[in-house]
C-alpha cells in the first residue's frame, strides 16, 4: 500500500508562492532574489558552521537489506515533495515489494565536506530521501557538475552506502545531472529512466544534454516512457531498451471519495490538473472556454508560464493553484470531462500523460490533443488534432456516459497500476542474462588453506556475475590437487593439474588459453576478493577504453597499490574494506606497473597483446614485462582504489629459499633490462 505524506514546509511555501497573483515576471525576479541572497546568506553561514567538521551518519538507521533483494538507488530530477509523480510512486512501489530504496534529492547541500541529510519517508525503515552535500549546491539543471562536485558527491553517495550497508544497488537515474556519480556504485546496474525529451526544457544547458548522450550510450539498461522518447535515442549493441511507460495508483483514484468537488453555479465541470507550464496550450482553453460558455474550466496546478493573465478574459475559466495529491480523488470525480490541453511540440510527442491513468482510473471521459502516446488508449480516449475537432470531442463526451464506459475505462486503468510498472522494472533490472562473462585464473603452487579461502572468496561474491573460474596447478606436493579436483566436481568450474611446475606465466597462459571470458582476471591463490570487486573493475574497463589493465588495492603489495586499511583479522577486513572503497567512489590512479596477484583485461587487449612471456621461467618480472607491451601498443594501466583485494603477498616465493629467489630475481631483472632498458623499481607513493 503506498503511503501519503503531507506536503514538506518547504513545498508549503512554494505552493503558496505559486498562488500568487502576481506577474510571471515578479515571479522571477522574486525566486531570482530567494537564490542570491538568501540562500546565499544560508550557504555562508552553513559553511561556516561545516568548517573542519567530520560527518556522523544520521539516524534512523534502515531496515537491513533483504537477502536477495536489491537496493534501489533513485536519482531524482525532483524533490519528492514537489508534485507526485513517477519517480514517487515507482519509489514506493518497490518499497511495497521489500525492496529499500533511497531517494536521492535534486535539492543538494552547500557544504564542504562530504555527507547527507536525511529524511524517513515511510515508517518500515525502507524509504527515504536523502540530500547530497556538494559545495555551492548546484542546480541540477543549471550546468553538469564541476570535477570538484562530482569528487564530494560521489564521497557524499559513498557515506549514504556506508549509512545503509548496501551490497547490491541498482542505480536508477532520472535526469543527466548524475551521470557521472550515479555510474560509480560499487556492484551496481546503472539504469537511465528516460521520462523526458530534455532538449525540449528551456532550463536544461547544453551541457546536460551532453550529459545525457553519455548516460545513454553507458547504462547498463534503457527505460522510455514513450515510443516517441525511445526512438530518439539508437540502439546500444549488446544493451538492453525497454518501455516502462507510466501508470496511476489505481486505489487511490477509482473509488469516489465521501465528498467530491461540486462547482459552486452548479455548472458542469471541464477539468484539469497537472504543471501549467510553456506546453500548456492557453488559447485552446480560451477557445474551450468560449464555446462551453455555460460549463466551468477548472484548471489545477501551479501556473509557471502567466496562463492565468491570458486567460482572465475568460469568466468561466477558473484556477485552483497547486492542491496536494491526496485531494486530486477530490476533484478528479467532479470532473465531468477531463483534458488534456497541450501543444503539440517535441517535449509534447514524447510525453506519456500519467494524468490520462488516473482520469481513466476514475473511469472519466478523456479528450486530448493527438500524441503518439494517446494511442495506446484506443477508444478509451477521444484525440482531437485541431480545436474545432477538440470542442466536438468535448460535446461528445459530455454526453452521460453509461456504466458499461465506465467499466472499460477502469478496467483498462486497473492493469497499468505502478505495481505494474515496478514488476516490469525489477524483472528488467534485476536479471543479468546479458552479463558480459568475466574468466578468473588462479595459479595454484601448495598453501592449500589461502586456496581454499581465495576459492570461497570467489563463489562468495559473485554477486549475478557470469563468473568462470579456471584453477592451474604447478604440481603441488601439498593436499591441493585433491581437493581441486573434487571442488571442480563439485562446481563445475575448470582445473588444470600440471605433472611439473611450469612457473607463474605459463601457467597463466594456460588458464588464459581456455578461458571463454569477454574480460579476464589473472588471481593470485593468497588473495580474497570482497563485494563488488569484478563489477567495478569492469566498469572501469567499459568506461575508459583508453585502459589495458586495471588492478585493485590492497593491504599488502610492493608498489602504489598498497592503501592504509586497518583490520586485524579476516573477519574485521571485509568492513575495513568497504569503509575505504565507499570513500574513493570512481576513483582511478594510473600506474606504470601493476603487480600481477590482480589484474583484469577485456578479451580484446589480450588479443592484441598475447600471452605472458615464458621467458621469466618460475616468475618475477612478467607483471612488469606485460604492462611495458601494454603501453607500447597505446593502452595505460591503472590501479582502481574503488576496489579492495587482500593479498598475503609471496606465499609460493615464500616456500623458496632467499638466495635461490635472489638469484631468480637477478636473472629475470637481466632479461627484463634486455627487452625494455633500466627496471625502476616499485614505489609506494
Amino acid at each position: 500500500m503506498l503511503i501519503d505524506r503531507r506536503p514538506s514546509r518547504l513545498s508549503r511555501w512554494r505552493a503558496a508562492y505559486h498562488r500568487l497573483p502576481l506577474p510571471a515576471s515578479i515571479k522571477k525576479l522574486l525566486a531570482a532574489i530567494y537564490r542570491r541572497v538568501l540562500l546565499g546568506a544560508v550557504r555562508a553561514i552553513r559553511n561556516a558552521m561545516n568548517a573542519g567538521q567530520t560527518f556522523i551518519s544520521p539516524s534512523p538507521v534502515p531496515q537491513p537489506q533483504q537477502a536477495g533483494l536489491a537496493d534501489y538507488i533513485i536519482w531524482g530530477a525532483i524533490d519528492w515533495d514537489l508534485r507526485h509523480q513517477r519517480p514517487q510512486q515507482l519509489a514506493q512501489a518497490l518499497g511495497a515489494t521489500g525492496r529499500r530504496v533511497i531517494y536521492v534529492s535534486s535539492s543538494l547541500i552547500d557544504a564542504r565536506h562530504a555527507g547527507f541529510e536525511l529524511a524517513p519517508l515511510d515508517e518500515q525503515g525502507r524509504l527515504f530521501q536523502v540530500s547530497l552535500f556538494a559545495h555551492g549546491a548546484p542546480r541540477i539543471y543549471a550546468g553538469a557538475p564541476n570535477a570538484a562536485q562530482v569528487h564530494q558527491l560521489l564521497r557524499s553517495i559513498g557515506e549514504v552506502l556506508l549509512w545503509s550497508g548496501s551490497t547490491r544497488v541498482i542505480s536508477l537515474v532520472q535526469h543527466p545531472f548524475w551521470c557521472d556519480i550515479a555510474g560509480e556504485l560499487p556492484d551496481s546496474r546503472l539504469i537511465y529512466d528516460c521520462m523526458d525529451h530534455h532538449q525540449g526544457f528551456d532550463d536544461n544547458a547544453p551541457d546536460i544534454l551532453q550529459l545525457e548522450r553519455r548516460l545513454v550510450r553507458d547504462a547498463d539498461l534503457r527505460l522510455f516512457t514513450s515510443d516517441w522518447l525511445a526512438r530518439q535515442w539508437p540502439a546500444q549493441p549488446h544493451e538492453p531498451s525497454a518501455i516502462v511507460r507510466n501508470a496511476a495508483d489505481f486505489a487511490h483514484f477509482s473509488s469516489p471519495p465521501a465528498s467530491v468537488y461540486r462547482d459552486r453555479l452548479q455548472r458542469r465541470v471541464i477539468g484539469y490538473y497537472g504543471a501549467i507550464a510553456g506546453w500548456f496550450d492557453a488559447e485552446l482553453v480560451a477557445s474551450i472556454a468560449e464555446a462551453f460558455a455555460q460549463h466551468v474550466v477548472l484548471l489545477i496546478g501551479a501556473d509557471t508560464a502567466g496562463v492565468q493573465a491570458r486567460l482572465r478574459g475568460c469568466p468561466n475559466v477558473e484556477f485552483m493553484g497547486e492542491v496536494p495529491y491526496g485531494a486530486l480523488p477530490y476533484y478528479a470525480h467532479g470532473f465531468d470531462v477531463c483534458i488534456v490541453p497541450f501543444r503539440v511540440t517535441p517535449l509534447t510527442l514524447a510525453t506519456n500523460p500519467v494524468k490520462v491513468y488516473e482520469y481513466l482510473s476514475a473511469g472519466k471521459p478523456v479528450v486530448s490533443v493527438d500524441l503518439p502516446e494517446m494511442q495506446q488508449f484506443g477508444a478509451l480516449v477521444q484525440v482531437a488534432r485541431d480545436t474545432p475537432g477538440f470542442i466536438a470531442a468535448i460535446t461528445q463526451a459530455l454526453a452521460p456516459s453509461t456504466a458499461e464506459h465506465l467499466a472499460q475505462r477502469q478496467a483498462f486503468a486497473a492493469q497499468q497500476t505502478w505495481t505494474h510498472r515496478a514488476d516490469a522494472l525489477i524483472t528488467l533490472a534485476e536479471h543479468r542474462d546479458h552479463a558480459a562473462r568475466v574468466s578468473v585464473i588462479v595459479v595454484t603452487y601448495n598453501n592449500l588453506a589461502l586456496t581454499r579461502a581465495c576459492l570461497e572468496s570467489l563463489e562468495r561474491h559473485r554477486e549475478g556475475i557470469a563468473l568462470q573460474i579456471i584453477v592451474v596447478d604447478n604440481a603441488s606436493s601439498d593436499a591441493t590437487a585433491d581437493f581441486l579436483a573434487q571442488w571442480a566436481a563439485d562446481s563445475g568450474h575448470r582445473v588444470i593439474l600440471n605433472p611439473d611446475n611450469r612457473g607463474f606465466a605459463a601457467a597463466n597462459n594456460q588458464g588464459l588459453a581456455v578461458a571463454t571470458g569477454d574480460y579476464l582476471v589473472l588471481l593470485n591463490n593468497d588473495t580474497q576478493v570482497t563485494s563488488g570487486w569484478a563489477s567495478t573493475l569492469q566498469r572501469h574497463l567499459q568506461r575508459n577504453p583508453e585502459l589495458g589493465l586495471i588492478g585493485p588495492v590492497t593491504n599488502n603489495i610492493g608498489n602504489q597499490a598498497k592503501v592504509d586499511v586497518t583490520y586485524t583479522s579476516l573477519a574485521q577486513m571485509p568492513q575495513a574494506a568497504r569503509r575505504f572503497t565507499c570513500r574513493h567512489l570512481g576513483e582511478r590512479v594510473r600506474q606504470p606497473t601493476l603487480a600481477f596477484f590482480c589484474v583484469m583485461m577485456r578479451r580484446s587487449t589480450y588479443t592484441q597483446i598475447g600471452p605472458l612471456d615464458e621467458v621469466y621461467g618460475r616468475g618475477f618480472f612478467e607483471d612488469d614485462d606485460y604492462c611495458r607491451r601494454v603501453e607500447h601498443a597505446g593502452l595505460a594501466c591503472a590501479c582502481a582504489r574503488d576496489v579492495f583485494i587482500h593479498h598475503q603477498l609471496s606465499a609460493s616465493f615464500g616456500q623458496i629459499n632467499q638466495s635461490e629467489r635472489q638469484a631468480l630475481f637477478e636473472k629475470n631483472k637481466a632479461i627484463y633490462e634486455a627487452k625494455w632498458g633500466p627496471w625502476v623499481p616499485h614505489q609506494h607513493e
